[in-house]
């Protein structure tokens, strides 16, 4: 078989039409030059790859600054209002490639880099991954501060600069074991500090009510260090700024408590303060409430909305001094987009300022604040929504509570007039919940402290507004919205899929890159035998790559005319993988009966990570590892099924693994998956889909027919009317033999011989306390596999349906999701203009 393309032979190809532009060799090879030996190897005489990969980043960077500059001073020129997305995770990946891709400057590197005999790939693979996010979450704010550049929208990104991200995931023995992820061993490129903007941030102490107003006393001070990292948009010179806090303790921390004598240990103590800013919690879709959280949460809520003040106050580029001292126009200049609940005590907090510090009354404060904030749902999943214990609050931010009492106080009593007597009713919509431990309910505070509330997909705001909040929607249905979540087509398709992104732009052009709704475009193609052609050799192509990074990286051998059937997410019961796995049995012991049957071969990848205390998820892990090991082994199998467990999933190995996918498993229990990202990505990049009738599957089946996706399993109303009836395991298990085949063997430990118990705890939930209903699906699910089957036996007629699912997938760009959050929620224009580069002279 002929050797696949790499990726930057594919970018030579593409350069031809422009697509990866071609910047100034010369002048890349000069910079770079200046860079490894000026600033990087001036002790030593020898260069390292890791200096070769700083010098570059430093060479792309030095594109970057001036129009970073630039953009700046344009935004306060023009004053437009300013969008500030506030998030406890962002999970950017790798930075090198994607400002290559943005800036234009692909090519150009390429070429340098080539002519000084270095591998630009190589290179890449030595950066690495920004893993401060959990999943879809962080990946999806990451996504939107792409748009937000591309856009032209004055937007910028604010979170935390934790020192280790999401753990980096080994598999020992089957198990799950992490390691800190020490991403900024060696610094980053990227960033750049900004001590002269450090703010102090107060926590613990006493209120005191004067004549003067309200004083919060005796606190303890952190500072809160800016490190801002550029985002390019896309060929357009506009970058915006990802503004991430670090914590530092102030050099009077503690110290005066201490006498001398214990000057060291006042010394040492200063990490209590720092740890705020060490890691990142890393659970997905699951609330835990501990005073580090916390404090995190308000950390990065109270250095950002002193940020916004001063800048709102000084529209002067540069400027400290305050131009604006009245807060009327604040709602017109400034939009605050809550993303989860994890940033939500900005509502108090810009409460607090606005009464204590610009000493304004209530009514007013509330109004600006209601009207510049906005609130995003991402979860349904009742273990996921932050309650925050009183007492907790009570010491860490005393004031804050005060005016969280204030808010619900009269938020009730506005109730209560609507529902004369209805006690249930304030129960039901209170902030403080009562009950053995009080607990602030913090998705009932964003509502009431929002001018908008979204969810992130049709289904998902549906039940957001019938289930989730309905008193809040029956009371203020005008105040909800739907914002179906998208992903940037520049670093999912351009960059990980240069070879699509090749043969579409050939046929409609590049502009598809900046409006992804023309990929429609390619709907007249289907049947053209040219085209079915090349974009099944892409496929191969990918498949072929990633069979090769997979036998080098996991040393696994697979066969890459197989069927690549890829479930790569965060490890969950509700995205049940444990689904998959019942699959995967079953169609072993398919094979082992009938070895004489041709069966389509198949490769089956799971991959994810599970939160380090989810002992399920650990266990599923475990179960994946283990059936691989039985099938990946019995000689009667052979190639035709094989089971790899992709470790340490993470954005710089999706970038991979989703362009070489054949089939995407998207089959989480209808009304759990919020929305869902992942699956927008394979849609995009040529996989099909098998998947239940949740999140954006719903509305991807809406795009591209129902027909054209693998759509099995109970729909919503179908789960409601089983959670009704009481759903039964055992039902399942009696009535269908292959099902009770599988929970057999693992039960029996076919798959651990060693520990015939092992899975002890897999089995008894699935029999007896499964709330994600694994079985009620098994039998559509295997009906459903068995027409992939049949399907992918016909190459031509599954490319057919390929090329059908890519054209319909425009919908699915977080450019489209960011005008509409930009027009219907944050009241401000996108631009096309285009910022002049820095080589130009300014008016």
């Amino acid at each position: 078989m002929a050797k696949p393309l790499t990726d930057s032979e594919r970018r030579k190809q593409i350069s031809v039409r422009g697509l990866a532009g071609l910047g100034d060799v010369a002048e890349v090879l000069k910079s770079f030059n200046r860079h490894l030996h000026f600033t990087l190897v001036k002790d030593r005489n020898v260069a390292t790859p890791r200096d070769y990969y700083f010098a570059l980043a430093h060479t792309v960077r030095d594109h970057l600054v001036g129009r970073w500059i630039r953009t700046q001073q344009h935004y306060y020129e023009r004053d437009p209002k300013r969008i500030y997305y506030l998030s406890l995770e962002f999970y950017m990946g790798r930075t090198l490639q994607n400002t290559m891709v943005n800036l234009g400057l692909q090519n150009a590197c390429d070429e340098a880099i080539y002519q000084l005999g270095l591998d630009l790939e190589e290179l890449e693979e030595i950066e690495e991954d920004a893993g401060l996010g959990n999943g879809g979450l962080g990946r999806l704010a990451a996504c939107f501060l792409d748009s937000m550049a591309t856009l032209g929208l004055a937007a910028y990104g604010y979170g935390i600069r934790y020192e280790f991200g999401i753990f980096n995931q080994k598999i020992v023995n089957g198990w799950q074991v992490e390691e800190a992820d020490d991403w900024l061993r060696y610094g980053n490129p990227w960033e750049k500090a900004r001590p002269e903007y450090m703010l102090p941030v107060h926590f613990y102490g006493r209120v005191e009510h004067t004549p003067d107003g309200v004083k919060w006393l005796d606190t303890q001070v952190v500072l809160a260090m800016p490190y801002d990292t550029p985002v390019p948009g896309y060929r357009n010179n506009t970058v915006n700024t990802m503004r991430l806090w670090s914590a530092k303790a102030p050099n009077s921390f503690k110290l005066h408590d201490f006498n001398v004598g214990d000057y060291i240990e006042a010394v040492l103590d200063r990490n209590l303060a720092e740890n705020i800013s060490r890691v990142l919690y890393p659970n997905d879709n699951f609330f835990e409430g501990k005073e580090l959280r916390l404090k995190q949460e308000y950390f990065v809520v109270a250095a950002t909305l002193q940020d916004i003040i001063r800048r709102f106050k000084s529209s002067k580029f540069g400027c400290r001094d305050p131009v604006r001292t009245c807060f009327d126009t604040f709602p017109d200049k400034v939009a605050i987009q809550l993303n989860d609940t994890h940033p939500a005590l900005s509502i108090p907090e810009l409460m607090r300022i606005l009464v204590d510090v610009e000493k304004m009354d209530w009514d007013k404060a509330w109004e600006i604040t209601k009207k510049t904030c906005a609130y995003t749902n991402h979860t349904v999943l009742p273990e996921a929504l932050e309650r925050w214990p009183v007492s907790m609050f009570e010491k860490l931010l005393p004031r804050h509570l005060d005016i969280i009492y204030t808010i619900n106080q009269r938020h009730l009593d506005h109730v209560a007039a609507l529902f004369p007597g209805d006690v249930d009713h304030l129960r039901r919509m209170s902030v403080i919940e009562e009950g053995d431990c009080k607990r602030i309910n913090m998705a009932h505070l964003c509502v009431i402290g929002s001018h908008t509330v979204n969810g992130v997909a049709k289904i998902h705001s549906e039940i957001v507004k019938q289930s989730v909040f309905k008193d809040f929607y029956e009371l203020e249905p005008e105040k909800f919205q739907n914002k179906t979540n998208g992903i940037t087509p520049r670093r999912w398709l351009l960059l990980c899929n240069p070879g699509l992104a090749d043969i579409i732009a050939e046929k409609i052009g590049e502009g598809f890159l900046t409006d992804l709704s023309q990929l429609k475009q390619l709907l007249p193609l289907v049947n053209d035998e040219t085209f079915i052609r090349d974009v099944a050799k892409v496929k191969q192509e990918n498949k072929l790559k990633f069979s090769a990074f997979l036998e080098k990286e996991y040393k696994v051998k697979i066969n890459p005319s197989s069927m690549f059937d890829v479930h790569v997410k965060r490890i969950h019961e509700y995205k049940r993988q444990l689904l998959n796995c019942l699959h995967i049995i079953t169609l072993y012991n398919r094979i082992r009966k009938a070895p004489t049957k041709s069966f389509v071969p198949r490769t089956v990848m799971i991959g994810g990570k599970a939160a380090p205390g989810y002992h399920m998820a650990k266990m599923i892990i475990k179960l994946v590892t283990s059936i691989g090991s039985v099938v990946n082994h019995d000689p009667i199998v052979g190639d035709r099924l094989k089971v790899i467990f992709l470790e340490n999933y993470r954005v710089s190995l999706a970038e991979k693994v989703i362009p070489s996918a054949d089939l995407s498993q998207q089959i989480s229990t209808a009304g759990t998956e919020a929305s869902g990202t992942g699956n927008m990505k394979f849609m995009l990049n040529g996989a099909l889909t098998i998947g239940t009738m949740d999140g954006a599957n719903v509305e991807m089946a809406e795009e591209a027919g129902e027909k054209n996706l693998f759509i099995f399993g109970m729909r919503v109303e179908e789960v409601e009317a089983l959670d009704r009836k009481g759903y039964n395991a055992r039902e399942y298990y009696d009535r269908l033999p292959e099902l009770k085949q599988v929970v057999d063997q693992i039960s029996s430990g076919y798959f651990s011989p060693k520990e015939p118990d092992c899975f002890r705890d897999i089995v008894n939930m699935l029999m007896h306390h499964d709330r994600f209903k694994v079985f009620a699906d098994y039998e559509d699910y295997m009906a459903c596999q068995t027409k992939v089957d049949q399907l992918y036996q016909n190459p031509k007629e599954w490319t057919k349906k390929v090329i059908w699912n890519i054209a319909c997938s425009g919908k699915f760009s977080s450019d489209r999701t960011i005008m509409e959050y930009a027009r219907d929620i944050w009241g401000a224009e996108p631009s096309d203009l285009k910022i002049p580069p820095p080589s130009s002279p300014r008016e």
